[in-house]
Formats: structure tokens, C-alpha cells, sequence
């Protein structure tokens, strides 16, 4: 066992090192080495210590050290040096042909659509477009095109029906005991977290813990809990320490510290980097107005978002030059970062406006969000972050904690999942309240985790229990559901997780 963990570790090494070696980061890091062989303070004969010792000093050696967790906290670990390297992607088949087959259906509909209004997929802008998008960068949503005739690649209801379809073939029917039991939509068995592991996972969200996001707290006043916990964010922020501000951020983030601690988790430089040009030589895409725009547009066209493909169970479409089909050389991803966005995916980006104003910041906490996170909410994966996953828990929650809620809404043909489904899909964006969505996004930053999103929709279901129980179809309950605006998020995850009799 000790054998097989350390072979683990020195694969884990080698991958982050190697990933490394080609960031601007190293390239930083040997330039500020070189430089200090000058200085009177490194000698010859302790030259290797002394220059530790400089960057220690200097502040490099914490940037590694944050560069290296935000590595560890992206990166699944090594597979076995045996393993395909597919099983990096999803080690289960049936989830890879699934996810193969759903790709294949997005493409089709993508190509009809830009048949059928006859607008080539990909090619070059003519220098003159290029300069007019350049001058017109800051008013594109003021001046844009006639949308009408575009419709969204697919819907999250396009979606679900696929999930709901996925069955694993060594599974017949859920030959398991506690499979067979599982009433939902959701017909794999993969493994999920009880409410007493939910609670171990997340026991900084406790009753007896301080919060930001609860107005109410009985052990500590709201007041003097806030001033010693900016307190200890500022501590946090001066010390630049990824781990400790991931840590901190699970009790919230006050407001005016937020967007510093979010890019310091995310382990975002304060480089400014230019988005502008990359989107200027290519044709349209997807739409957006003034900041979503730019940025989404911009998003479309990164090709460094390509490499979240290794440990991404989808793989990004290929177009091949006319004439040339089938042969790699001639082959390009299309659209270049390799996502097809669906109807909604700007809600992605639009509550990270609330908190940078600078277009560049903007961009890349956006892309490093979804790298990290976003993207297991539209592929089809085992990940216990992926969306499979996320409606399993949310279903089995709501089946055993909430039996009777969960029957009566099954015979009624209102599904639980139906309705909470584009909630977690679009991990809240559009349905809460600002204020409280970044609080919940606080949380799945803190803990590296999309499961709060499920353990939040089972929550709103307990929440509306009683409303829900008189209900007689889905339109009915979809009534009761329709506005989340009004509900504040840490009360509802801590009474669910919490003062759940289990």
C-alpha cells in the first residue's frame, strides 16, 4: 500500500513539474534567479541555499507554492502508469460512449443550423472586419447583429433526457439492493455522500460555526463575528496564501474582499492580459452584451482553454479544411476553444461582473472558473462534481429524507429533478439573488466541490415541503418553485445539513 502511495506522489510530482516547466511562472522564476547571482549577499560556495533563501524572501517562492496547489486542485491524480490515457478523461466506458454519442448530436445540430442559414462554421475575418470589431470593442453590445434567426445549440431539457437515459450494461436493471431502491430519473449507480458524510465534508458550514450569509447566529453576534472575520481576510490577503484563502472562504467572503480572494484562489496574477486581439481575426459565434460580449467572445476563440480537455470527459470538435476530411493535419477545433455553449451559458459569466470591472480580471477568473468547475455541469462523467452525479445526490437526498415529498411528486408526474435540474446546471446563476449566489460560489470555491449545488436544490424542495404536498402536477409545482429570488441560501444548506434527523 505505502509502495503503491508513494509511486502515486512521485507521478503526482512529475505531472505538476512538468506542467510547470512551460508556464510564464518558471520562465519568471529562472529570470529572478539569474538576477540575484548578482547581489552581495549570494555566495559561491552556499549559492544553492542562498538563492532559496532570495526567493523565499522576495515572495517567488510563495508564487510557486500557490501555482502548485492551484495545480493539485485542477488536476485529477495520475492515473496508473498502465492505464489508457483515456481513463484520465472517465475511467467508465459507458459514460465515455455516452458523452461520444451526445457530442455527435450537438455537432449535427450545430452544422444543420449553419447550413440552413448558410454561415461557414470558421474562417478568417477580412482585415477590414478586423479593424472595425477592434475600434467597436467597447460598444459591442450597443451594435449587434440580427439574432432572430439563431437558435441555442441545445437546451438543459435536451439534456436531462440524456441523462436520464444512461444506464451502465454491467448493471442490469441496478442489479444492486440499494440501486433497485433509487425512484429517479437517474438510473446509474454511482457512489454519493449521506447526509452524515455531507455534514463531516462541509462541518465549517455547522450551526456552531460563524457564517457570513446569516443574520441570526445564536453563538456569536452577526456584527462581531464579520469584523474579526475581515480581519483575518485581510491577514489572509497579505500573506498571498491560496490554501489559507481557500480555507477562509468557507465561511464567506465579506464583499469588499471578495474579488481579491476569489483571483488569489484561482491563482490569477494581477498581469493584466490582452483578450482583445485573439477575438478580432475570427468570425462570430455566440452574442453577448458589452462585458458577457467581449468576454465570451474571447472565451470562444482561447485555444489555452483546449487543455482542460485531458481531464475533461468531452473532447472538442474538429472541422476538417474543405476537401480534406478525415486527414489530422488539416484539422481545426471549432469553435477554437473547443465548447459549444448552450442556451443560458452566459450566467456563467454574468455574476462575476458584480465583482470585476476590469474586462481582462473579468476574462480570466471566467475561464479559470471554468476549467475548474463549470464544464463537469454539461458532460456527462463519473466525477462526483459532474452533473450524473450532482442529480443522484439530489434525488437520493430528496428519496430518503424527504420520502413523502419525493412519492407525491413522482405520481403526480412532477419528477423532483425536472425542476431542479436547470438550477444546477447553471449552478443557480439567474435563479438566487445575486448577494446569495455569490455566497454559494464562495462555498464551491472554498471546498474545490460542486456538491453544494445539489445539497442547495434539496434543500429548496424541504423548504417548500409544505406547499409542494397540495400540489397535483408538475405545472403546479413548478409554480411553487418559480421565484428563488426572495431565499437566503446559508440558513436553508444549514437547517438541511444540520437539524436533518438522520
Amino acid at each position: 500500500m505505502m509502495l503503491e502511495q508513494d509511486t502515486g506522489l512521485s507521478l503526482a510530482i512529475a505531472q505538476i513539474v512538468q506542467r510547470l516547466k512551460g508556464s510564464s511562472l518558471h520562465s519568471q522564476l529562472e529570470r529572478q534567479a539569474r538576477g540575484s547571482l548578482h547581489k552581495p549577499e549570494i555566495k559561491l560556495e552556499s549559492l544553492k541555499e542562498d538563492i532559496k533563501d532570495f526567493l523565499k524572501t522576495s515572495g517567488w517562492e510563495k508564487r510557486l507554492q500557490n501555482a502548485v496547489y492551484s495545480e493539485l486542485n485542477v488536476f485529477p491524480s495520475p492515473c496508473h502508469p498502465a492505464a489508457p490515457p483515456e481513463h484520465m478523461k472517465e475511467p467508465l466506458v459507458y459514460m465515455r460512449k455516452a458523452q461520444g454519442s451526445w457530442e455527435k448530436r450537438i455537432l449535427k445540430s450545430l452544422n444543420s443550423m449553419c447550413t440552413e442559414l448558410s454561415i461557414p462554421l470558421a474562417r478568417k475575418r477580412p482585415i477590414g472586419e478586423q479593424k472595425e470589431l477592434f475600434n467597436k470593442w467597447n460598444e459591442m453590445g450597443t451594435d449587434e447583429p440580427d439574432l432572430s434567426l439563431f437558435r441555442p445549440v441545445y437546451a438543459p431539457k435536451d439534456f436531462l433526457e440524456v441523462l436520464m437515459n444512461l444506464r451502465n450494461p454491467n448493471y442490469e436493471n441496478g442489479d444492486q439492493p440499494s440501486f433497485r431502491n433509487h425512484l429517479g430519473l437517474i438510473q446509474v449507480p454511482l457512489k454519493v455522500k449521506d447526509i452524515p458524510e455531507l455534514k463531516d465534508y462541509f462541518s465549517e458550514l455547522g450551526l456552531n460555526t460563524g457564517q457570513l450569509g446569516i443574520d441570526d447566529s445564536t453563538q456569536v453576534p452577526p456584527e462581531l463575528f464579520e469584523n474579526e472575520h475581515v480581519r483575518v481576510g485581510q491577514t489572509v490577503l497579505t500573506e498571498q496564501d491560496s490554501a489559507a484563502a481557500q480555507q477562509y472562504v468557507r465561511q464567506g467572503c465579506p464583499t469588499a474582499l471578495r474579488a481579491e480572494l476569489w483571483a488569489l484562489i484561482l491563482n490569477i496574477s494581477n498581469q493584466p492580459e490582452d483578450v482583445k486581439l485573439t477575438a478580432s481575426n475570427d468570425d462570430y459565434y455566440f452574442v453577448f452584451e458589452d462585458y458577457l460580449y467581449q468576454v465570451l467572445l474571447c472565451f470562444s476563440r482561447d485555444t489555452s482553454v483546449l487543455e482542460h480537455f485531458s481531464y475533461n470527459s468531452a473532447t472538442p470538435p474538429k472541422s476538417y479544411i474543405r476537401g480534406k476530411l478525415g486527414m489530422e493535419e488539416y484539422a481545426v477545433f471549432y469553435p477554437p476553444n473547443g465548447v459549444i455553449p448552450f442556451h443560458g451559458f452566459s450566467m456563467y459569466v454574468a455574476p462575476l461582473c458584480f465583482l470585476y470591472h476590469e474586462p481582462s480580471k473579468l476574462y480570466q477568473i471566467f475561464r479559470e472558473m471554468y476549467v475548474r468547475f463549470f464544464f463537469r455541469l454539461h458532460s456527462i462523467s463519473s466525477h462526483p462534481s459532474g452533473i450524473v452525479s450532482l442529480c443522484l445526490l439530489f434525488e437520493t437526498l430528496l428519496q430518503t429524507h424527504l420520502p413523502q415529498l419525493f412519492y407525491h411528486l413522482r405520481e403526480i408526474g412532477a419528477q423532483p429533478l425536472r425542476i431542479s435540474f436547470k438550477w444546477m446546471v447553471r449552478a443557480f446563476s439567474g435563479y438566487l439573488a445575486t448577494d446569495q449566489l455569490l455566497l454559494l460560489w464562495d462555498r464551491i470555491l472554498g471546498y474545490n466541490s460542486l456538491e453544494i449545488l445539489a445539497v442547495l436544490a434539496a434543500a429548496v424542495f424541504a423548504f417548500r415541503a409544505v406547499n409542494l404536498m397540495e400540489v397535483t402536477s408538475l405545472a403546479a409545482a413548478e409554480a411553487v418553485l418559480a421565484d428563488l429570488s426572495t431565499l437566503k441560501v446559508m440558513p436553508l444548506l444549514q437547517i438541511f445539513l444540520f437539524a436533518t434527523v438522520t
